[in-house]
């Protein structure tokens, strides 16, 4: 074939020899020469795709090995009285912690976003709050806490899960776990704080839900230990998308249509199936008039007519979207002495004690997942389980276990601030007096509980047991 000129036009020519040989060709062929043409360039952008995660993942790792996680312990004055809405604002405060990585943090720095632990602890009945950060975030959460708590003591302590035994059967101890989450969407609401006030006289009165929390932990007793975590991660925006997503589909009454490919796909022989019964048995006039006045478009749903509940969901809905949110993982565990181990006495309770913050119609703290297996193999998926809760742990690991869900810095008050002057709980530590400089050369004595302080590097080891670290490879994975 002759090349057809456009050079007087365009200063160029064209030749289709090729592409009338391309397309002559069998289809087989045809669609082999066409992978060998651009096919090549979908591998590379697969390989390119692999290269970068690889890449990216291995600056984290080497970034990750400096990291260096401290963790403190939080007394507050026995008679200082504030609301959960202080500790709200500490959460608030720490979304500060909050990272975007450019392109250089991203592919050489190997930035990632960083955790924080709040933690309540019962050793043997000695209650504890304690907040686990790393060690870039320090001055960020101690200004949190002193902005709402002038009066407070932080004191960084040793790791308290070195008391136990990180191996499991153990000939000593033996252990129980529960994973909490949430049991719908992370867009409804739990009860929170505010529902807990009421009026039962001339005076607002508050009932502290950390009440009933804090009876389980004053349970403990010799040889026994109960520790719950929140581990935290500060997140965007795109849970809030989903809420008002959720928001529409109530008020319409209509699911999004989030049909995938294969669901579509799937579907087809059942759509040929009704087209070519169509074709054998066609309708009759009479009923194709019919089902064309039997298409009315229904109007679209309006927030007056929907009931009083509904109103409320929404109403709640939007509440919780409109405040800052974090990525959260729960767990508890029971850790006792063989003798003496008996996870009924304070599980049962701290499960109940969750269940003070569910709402019917929205949603509720359930457990998703227990160190314990059943049916085939059970002992020894039990403890495969047992000890990948307690890596999960005692090493902080928001990856491992149940995906995690999105709770609001309201919903994260509600579960975890320091107890008000009238929740009398045994034997939870408080501050003893204001903070203030000695006089020099004053001899001391203090009441320590089993936490040891942090030891400087100017001071002996102690013969404590030390805690690894979470390897870069657990923070990444799980």
């Amino acid at each position: 074939m002759d090349p057809i000129s456009f050079s007087d036009t365009f200063g160029f020519s064209f030749n289709w020899e090729f592409w009338s040989w391309l397309f002559s060709q069998p289809s087989g062929d045809l669609i082999l020469s066409l992978f060998a043409i651009v096919g090549w360039t979908i591998l590379a952008l697969i390989f390119f795709q692999m290269g970068e995660t690889l890449w990216v993942q291995f600056r984290f790792i080497k970034n990750a090995k400096k990291w260096q996680w401290l963790l403190f312990a939080v007394d507050i004055p026995p008679l200082y009285i504030q609301t959960p809405k202080a500790v709200e604002q500490i959460f608030a405060h720490l979304s500060g912690a909050k990272i975007k990585p450019n392109i250089v943090q991203k592919y050489w720095e190997g930035k990632k976003q960083k955790c924080f632990s709040f933690e309540i602890i019962s050793i043997e009945g000695y209650i504890q709050f304690l907040i686990r950060t790393e060690a870039e975030y320090r001055d960020l959460l101690e200004a949190a806490v002193y902005a709402q708590y002038p009066e407070a003591e932080i004191t960084e302590v040793e790791d308290y899960v070195s008391m136990a035994p990180n191996k499991f059967p153990n000939e000593t101890h033996d252990m129980f776990g529960l994973e909490f989450g949430l049991s719908q969407v992370d867009a409804y609401p739990i009860r929170t704080y505010p529902s807990f006030e009421y009026n039962i006289s001339k005076d607002l009165v508050f009932s502290d839900p950390m009440a009933a929390i804090l009876e389980n932990f004053s349970r403990i007793g010799h040889g026994e230990n109960l520790w719950f975590q929140i581990i935290v991660e500060p997140t965007g925006n795109d849970w809030k998308e989903k809420g008002i997503e959720l928001v529409k589909t109530i008020i319409t009454g209509k699911k999004k249509n989030n049909d995938t490919l294969i669901s579509k796909i799937g579907g087809l022989p059942l759509a040929i199936t009704k087209e070519v019964f169509k074709i054998i048995n066609p309708p009759s006039e009479d009923a194709k008039g019919k089902n064309k006045n039997d298409k009315k478009e229904e109007p679209p749903g309006k927030i007056t007519d929907l009931s009083p509940g509904n109103k409320n969901t929404i109403e709640a809905i939007e509440e919780k979207i409109a405040k800052l949110g974090f990525k959260t993982k729960m767990r508890a565990l029971y850790v006792a002495r063989k003798e003496v181990f008996l996870p009924s006495r304070c599980m049962d309770g701290f499960v109940g004690a969750l269940n003070q913050f569910h709402i019917m119609s929205r949603n509720a703290i359930v457990p998703k997942l227990v160190t314990k297996a059943f049916y085939a193999f059970g002992v020894s998926r039990t403890l495969l389980m047992k000890n990948k809760f307690f890596r999960g742990f005692s090493r902080r690991l928001i990856k491992t276990g149940h995906t995690p869900c999105i709770m609001n810095i309201e919903e994260l008050a509600t579960l975890w601030h320091f107890p008000l002057p009238f929740v009398k709980t045994p034997l939870i530590q408080k501050a003893g007096a204001k903070r203030g400089e000695p006089p020099m050369n004053l001899p001391i004595e203090t009441d320590a509980g089993p936490l040891r302080p942090k030891v400087r590097p100017t001071e002996p080891a102690t013969d404590s047991k030390v805690v690894t670290p979470p390897e870069p490879e657990e923070l990444l994975y799980g």
